[in-house]
């Protein structure tokens, strides 16, 4: 067993950071995930593993800098809150064009705009759909505890390195702010330039041997013609993505007849509402999203013809339905899909759930 600890989520991901083998993190502190960067202060890994960690200017000069040191082959990262993932949208975008891995935090808060420093799920389109410029997606890895917070760092980057591509850890305020006890991982090394270069396929920037051609890493491609075939390989990327990373949790849905939907926190709140539900007869199973992109639609597509109907729980108008909706209609199935969701920072209780199955889905027999 590793080491344990009881840890907020926002430390744990600085710590994680430091134990993967992170090279780089630049940031900007924004609430409710200042922790990250003020721990990882704290820690001062550049001391003990020789991780740099930097306060950037701005959420837009933090994002470049990731590019930047992206292009060299190494594990970097960033962090922030909805505004702040906004401001980095654009170079998130250039980082996806020149097919770069790095690791994108978002702990989510209420908005739009400035909003509530409370927890929210409103960013969902914004991850699932590249949020940025351009026909690009990201990895979109969603959380529902405080030891996924560690766990996920690690896979993140090796599904960002896998596949040349930016990764997101999807998170909110509620399990950023919350402390439970946490298995931390061990240490791994930092890559050494041998390393980047075996690999990395040697795509990487870090100097010019004498054995290959420069390295050119760019997402600038003035030819019409070629900047379509780039177009092609990137959607075969994300077509391999689909078919190869849906990463999901079912629980109790072997004998359900209605399905709920949700991911982070509002999975954590459908928990309960499965129990409370099956305490009154109701039998109903929880479909928990660990990758938002690629989302587990064939599980759904599988589940589909074997319920009457899928309760879409968010934190947010509804955003995660349209992708649930859009699964049970290739399945060729017609159940009802529908949603019930809390916004501006209010996480909804169990039973508010259970409440809104019974009156979306089973009031009229549906």
């Amino acid at each position: 067993m590793g080491e344990l600890r009881l840890m907020k989520g926002n430390e744990v991901l600085a710590e994680a950071a430091i134990r993967c083998g992170c090279d780089g993190y630049f940031g900007y502190p924004i609430t409710p995930q200042s922790e990250v960067m003020e721990m990882l202060m704290e820690r001062q890994p550049w001391d003990e593993t020789g991780m740099v960690v930097l306060q950037a200017e701005s959420e837009v000069a933090a994002i470049n800098m990731v590019y930047g040191a992206a292009g060299s082959g190494k594990k970097v990262m960033t962090s922030s809150s909805s505004p702040g993932v906004s401001l980095m949208s654009e170079g998130i975008s250039y980082i996806a064009g020149a097919e770069l891995p790095c690791l994108v935090v978002n702990v989510q808060r209420g908005g739009p705009g400035l909003g509530t420093i409370q927890p929210s799920q409103a960013d969902y389109f914004q991850a699932v759909k590249g949020g940025g410029h351009g026909d690009y997606k990201m990895i979109v890895l969603a959380p529902s505890s405080v030891q996924e917070m560690n766990d996920f760092v690690d896979l993140a980057f090796e599904l960002a390195f896998k596949y040349r591509n930016p990764a997101m850890i999807l998170t909110d305020g509620a399990i950023g702010q919350m402390m439970e006890k946490v298995e931390l991982s061990d240490y791994k090394k930092r890559w050494t330039e041998k390393e980047v270069n075996e690999k990395n396929g040697s795509w990487a920037t870090f100097g010019k041997p004498s054995t290959r051609e420069r390295n050119v890493i760019t997402s600038l491609e003035l030819d019409s013609a070629k900047m379509e075939v780039n177009n092609q390989r990137f959607q075969e990327k994300y077509r391999r993505m689909e078919a190869e990373e849906q990463r999901y949790e079912a629980i109790q849905c072997d004998d359900a007849e209605y399905l709920f939907v949700a991911f982070g926190t509002a999975a954590r709140v459908c928990e309960k509402a499965v129990e409370i539900a099956r305490e009154k007869g109701i039998k109903v199973g929880l479909l928990r999203p660990i990758t938002l992109f690629p989302f587990p639609k064939d599980v759904i597509k599988e589940l589909a013809p074997k319920v009457k109907g899928f309760l879409s729980v968010e934190m947010n108008a509804g955003q995660m339905v349209e992708d649930v909706k859009l699964a049970v209609y290739d399945a060729g199935c017609n159940q009802h899909v529908e949603f019930f969701g809390r916004m501006g920072g209010i996480i909804p209780s169990p039973g508010e759930v259970v409440e809104a199955l019974e009156q979306k889905l089973m009031k009229e027999g549906k």
